[in-house]
């Protein structure tokens, strides 16, 4: 386990953090690991209830973090990619960061409980199915609007 530094989403930038800073400032929402569909035409982002088959449902977290990158659409986020990723939910802790917004109050930084991200609603927890239970032909019957 790390150290860090007390508010240090607010003193430092994203780039500045260390990997254990990086990683406790994850919301642990889930949703940034739905399953979203992009239409060719206009390249507006669909959501799904759909989950990737490593997201663990009880934590919110992915089952096989160290070796995510051997799922192909698995985008692992840094310092550089968080502006570019416009998909990311407008709660997200990276993307609030970057925008010099601070956390919410849900957030377990601020408010010391792993739980008030499901609690709170803002998690994916019971809303979700695995793609291992889904055909991609039939992702488009599956597009959710509750993900802001």
């Amino acid at each position: 386990m790390g150290t860090y530094d007390e508010k240090f989403w607010q003193k430092k930038c994203l780039e500045e953090m260390t990997e254990y800073e990086w990683e406790l400032l994850c919301d642990r929402c889930g949703k940034c690991c739905l399953v979203k569909l992009e239409d060719v035409d206009t390249e507006q982002i669909f959501f799904t209830e759909v989950v990737c088959e490593f997201m663990d449902q009880t934590t919110c977290q992915c089952s096989d973090y160290k070796n995510r990158d051997k799922v192909k659409d698995c985008v692992k986020l840094d310092s550089v990619n968080i502006a570019e990723l416009s998909w990311l939910p407008s709660s997200c802790a990276y993307r609030l960061v970057a925008e010099g917004i601070d956390l919410p109050s849900w957030h377990h930084l601020l408010s010391g409980s792993e739980y008030l991200v499901q609690s709170s609603g803002a998690s994916i927890m019971g809303r979700v199915i695995s793609e291992t239970h889904v055909k991609d032909q039939d992702l488009e019957n599956h597009i959710i609007r509750w993900v802001d």
